[in-house]
């Protein structure tokens, strides 16, 4: 295990991106704790699973070539969709911008998603509100460079349909009008308010928006949740060097029985300065 952490921790002082990837949690097996008490938890598992499993795994040729992105996946988990099931399919995902400024990273999650799980195209993209300073209010400003993103893979027909997650109603009034391609859902936290509120309600009906329920946390990522992960999984590092810029949970679910045939995520994180 020491040589495994050494080789891993000289391999991300020398990377500039590193991409995670869990593969299907269904086909984890041994690796899943049993019953992860909240999202974050699950997500914090799942990182220090996939970077130890990862790290048992690193080749001598990939020392040696010491790339500047470093692919991070529990190989046995990855599973692609049969191209002849895929009608059979849906495939959603939830974006959350975690320390990233860059509109791009929506391109570069949905495509990387895309490439994960073998389609060319996701069903649905619902993005998390990005992240703001603390007492200030998230307004139109803050999610139209990335709407705008999303708008975009709609058109290119990466995407068929997109939506947001705990807008008020005139912060989705206000998205709704200014949008191209409007949002034909809004996930509402049900830790936050009990009951959907009425004019939030009345808006969505009026639109044809469908409201979703939701129990992710406000910050489900953090800088320093990450960096911990890291440092535990991986001693020889220094993680405060790595900085998560997005993170993607995707699930697969056969649409005509309502069961969840994959579900996993997708991280990127960047080296600071580089």
């Amino acid at each position: 295990m020491d040589t495994d952490s050494r080789a891993a921790g000289a391999l991300l002082a020398r990377a500039r991106t590193l991409h995670l990837q869990t593969g299907n949690l269904l086909n984890w097996g041994r690796l899943r704790k049993k019953c992860p008490s909240t999202h974050s938890e699950e997500l914090r598992d799942c990182i220090q699973k996939t970077l130890n499993e990862w790290s048992s795994q690193i080749s001598p040729d990939l020392v040696r070539e010491f790339p500047d992105v470093l692919e991070c996946t529990v190989s046995h988990a990855v599973e692609k969709i049969n191209p002849d099931e895929r009608e059979e399919m849906k495939v959603s995902a939830k974006l959350f911008i975690v320390g990233s400024n860059s509109s791009s990273s929506t391109r570069n999650a949905v495509d990387m998603a895309c490439s994960v799980l073998g389609v060319a195209q996701l069903d649905s993209v619902i993005i998390a509100s990005p992240p703001i300073e603390d007492g200030v209010n998230l307004s139109l400003e803050h999610l139209q460079p990335y709407w705008e993103e999303l708008e975009n893979l709609v058109q290119s027909k990466k995407i068929v349909a997109i939506g947001t997650s705990d807008l008020d109603k005139t912060q989705l009034e206000q998205l709704y009008q200014w949008a191209q391609v409007k949002p034909n859902s809004n996930q509402v936290n049900l830790a936050s308010c009990c009951v959907m509120p009425p004019d939030l309600t009345a808006f969505a009906k009026q639109f044809d928006i469908q409201l979703l329920t939701h129990n992710d946390p406000k910050e489900l990522l953090s800088e320093a949740s990450f960096q911990e992960a890291l440092q535990e999984s991986i001693p020889d590092i220094q993680a405060h060097e790595w900085v998560p810029l997005w993170l993607l949970r995707y699930s697969v679910i056969v649409k005509s029985r309502g069961i969840i045939k994959s579900k996993g995520y997708i991280l990127q994180a960047k080296r600071r300065g580089s």
